[in-house]
């Protein structure tokens, strides 16, 4: 018969190897908080609307948000959710530098092109160009020369995303009526450089996409709009989570159809 002290040994063990396990497994969730928060978005126009909710989501789900703001003292619903605010006007090609400053060596593994604003010229003949200019600039040239500047910091993150919001109002097949004059042209113009930008940067593993957020309940969206900015942002971040390589180029619906050119 073995003595009693050897009986026990194994159930000694199990309850070791149970210790063990207990106090490794906090340290192996912090480590995997650790991976997930070592991810960096950048969303432009952060302050209000779909950006808002874009950190707003993005903060609670554990990534490191940096949100800008044309007036960062007076984005106080971005502040409160504690992520960092920088000033940025996408226009303004002296605040874009100093974003890009701030942001040398950080790697951003997402950058959201959401920055943008509307116009409704419901005429040719009543349209206002002055007004077509400024939604070009925004809409359009503010997201080449955002990513462009950010560009170095986008190469030393680990996924390489960029996403742009564009709009169903910026496919050419869907456009059946005269109306929203130089919104959609300046949509039309953001698709095309996002297919060019991925055509130059697949190689490098870049997945650069445009997305449409559907008709949304926005200050631009307007009160009457169907979805919620929670629901359209819940939809495109899900397609964000499963982009591969081969979606480089692609115009996608927040829930993940795709949109005609």
């Amino acid at each position: 018969m073995k003595p009693r002290s050897d009986l026990r040994i194994p159930g000694m063990l199990a309850v070791i190897a149970t210790m063990v396990t207990s106090l490794m497994a906090p340290g192996l969730a912090m480590a995997a908080d650790r991976d997930q928060a070592a991810k960096t978005i950048l969303i432009t126009g952060a302050n209000r609307g779909l950006g808002l909710e874009f950190a707003r989501q993005y903060a609670k789900a554990g990534w490191s948000v940096i949100g800008t703001a044309r007036t960062p003292e007076k984005a106080t619903d971005l502040m409160a959710l504690g992520v960092r605010v920088m000033q940025l006007d996408v226009t303004d090609s002296a605040s874009i530098q100093r974003l890009a400053a701030g942001l040398e060596g950080h790697p951003i593994d997402l950058l959201i092109n959401n920055a943008g604003m509307a116009n409704r010229a419901t005429s040719f003949g009543s349209l206002d160009f002055d007004s077509v200019k400024r939604v070009l600039e925004v809409n359009t040239i503010g997201p080449m020369r955002v990513t462009q500047a950010l560009l170095p910091s986008l190469r030393l993150g680990s996924t390489r995303q960029i996403v742009s919001i564009s709009s169903d109002l910026g496919s050419i097949e869907k456009n059946t009526d005269g109306d929203f004059w130089g919104y959609r042209e300046s949509k039309a113009a953001l698709n095309m450089f996002n297919r060019t930008l991925a055509a130059e940067l697949g190689d490098e593993g870049f997945i650069c996409v445009v997305m449409s957020p559907g008709w949304v309940r926005t200050d631009m969206g307007g009160p009457e709009a169907p979805l919620s900015p929670a629901d359209a942002i819940t939809g495109i971040r899900s397609v964000i989570d499963g982009l591969e390589p081969g979606d480089n180029g692609s115009f996608r619906k927040y829930d993940g159809t795709t949109v005609p050119w």
